[in-house]
């Protein structure tokens, strides 16, 4: 059934000039069987945009999202809060998106369940759940979680790039032995679970993803996690484990290795490759083609299986923004200097799904999926864990 499009949808959808959303990013030609099938599709992206560090304005976010649903994009397990954010900040942040939204009934709703999801994909609307990449908006009161759950967090990461109460970030461990996975971390596994919120291991160091897996396998068995936006370092030349080689490590650092993708798969989980460019500059000097992307995901398929790959762009819109907010946290973006770095060369871009995923579709038939592996890796893989843990 191809998804509706209101007519207020359409007049928003086709404004093609912007000076905010994914200015950077580009559109890649595609077939028209290639939109078509998008259209057709349920179709979930996972993105990092919180208020302030990937929009300021509700423009921007209003024209990211027409643009993604007249691309036929369904939604998104989109950042409602990263780094070290209060739970009185996520309060606010939830706010300022809730503010857009409701100016939007007809277009945009919010997901509770995996049902609300089908729900926004029969009306042609576009759904958001939400995310936190840090569990300090728990005020470190693990009471906090069944709150949380109830205001709509249904995915949640342990740690971000830096030192937390749970263990450490990609980035800390870069700095200092890899403690892995804290009491207090394992206590917060237990009321995830129980309230049904989803352990995203995405920016979590090596050991403490290893104590992670170890651990819900021991007291939660049957219960997935995902690495929602992490791509393969065996794809290239890369070790995000080996300290000594900053220059080369740099690169590498929000990659994870063959053993950790292997390890989730076999929990029932999903790896999602992220798209954006500058995370893979030392990779990608250019903006990631949708052969890249596809290398990707061809990667994963061949290591863990079709059942268990996702997407991710994880676009923050502008890089303007994530400079400014990188640069003002340097707490969560201690890497040698790299990602300023890779600004300053001009990594300034980003696999905006609504102008790369078309063009994904076709290169992907070119190699030989079928329609069905396709629409696993677009949404039905995660719907799938989703209704597992949520």
């Amino acid at each position: 059934m191809l998804k509706k499009l209101s007519a207020s949808l359409i007049s928003l959808a086709i404004m093609t000039s912007s000076a905010y959303a994914s200015q950077e990013s580009k559109t890649w030609e595609s077939s028209d069987k290639a939109k078509n099938f998008v259209k057709e599709s349920l179709v979930m992206d996972m993105y990092a945009s919180p208020y302030g560090a990937g929009w300021t304005e509700d423009k921007q976010m209003e024209e990211y999202i027409f643009r993604a649903m007249d691309t036929g994009i369904t939604g998104s397990s989109a950042t409602i809060a990263a780094t070290y954010y209060t739970f009185e900040q996520f309060e606010a942040e939830l706010g300022k998106w809730r503010s857009v939204i409701n100016k939007h009934p007809e277009e945009m709703v919010i997901g509770y369940s995996v049902d609300d999801i089908k729900k926004a994909y029969e009306e042609g609307k576009y759904v958001f759940v939400w995310e936190s990449q840090t569990p300090t908006i728990l005020n470190g009161d693990l009471n906090k979680v069944a709150t949380v759950k109830a205001m709509g967090i249904n995915t949640m990461q342990l740690v971000y790039n830096g030192r937390y109460r749970t263990g450490l970030g990609v980035i800390e461990s870069l700095h200092y032995d890899d403690i892995g996975l804290s009491d207090w971390g394992r206590s917060l596994i237990d009321e995830m679970v129980e309230h049904g919120i989803l352990v995203d291991m995405s920016h979590t160091s090596y050991q403490t993803t290893m104590d992670i897996m170890s651990y819900m396998e021991e007291k939660h068995p049957g219960v997935p996690a995902v690495f929602s936006h992490s791509g393969p370092a065996g794809l290239y030349d890369c070790s995000p484990t080996e300290k000594t080689r900053k220059d080369a490590l740099a690169p590498c650092y929000r990659l994870i290795t063959d053993e950790q993708a292997l390890r989730v798969a076999k929990m029932g989980g999903v790896v999602s490759p992220t798209f954006t460019e500058w995370m893979l500059d030392g990779v990608f000097p250019d903006d990631i083609t949708p052969a890249q992307g596809a290398d990707m995901l061809d990667y994963y398929v061949k290591l863990v299986g079709i059942d268990h790959v996702g997407i991710a762009t994880d676009d923050m819109f502008s890089t303007a923004l994530v400079k400014t907010f990188a640069k003002n946290s340097p707490q969560s973006y201690n890497d040698f200097g790299y990602m300023l770095d890779a600004f300053d060369r001009g990594a300034d871009s980003g696999a905006e799904l609504a102008k790369y995923l078309p063009a994904l579709t076709d290169e992907l038939w070119k190699r030989g999926y079928s329609n069905e592996d396709i629409q696993k890796i677009y949404a039905g893989n995660l719907m799938r864990v989703w209704e597992q843990t949520w």
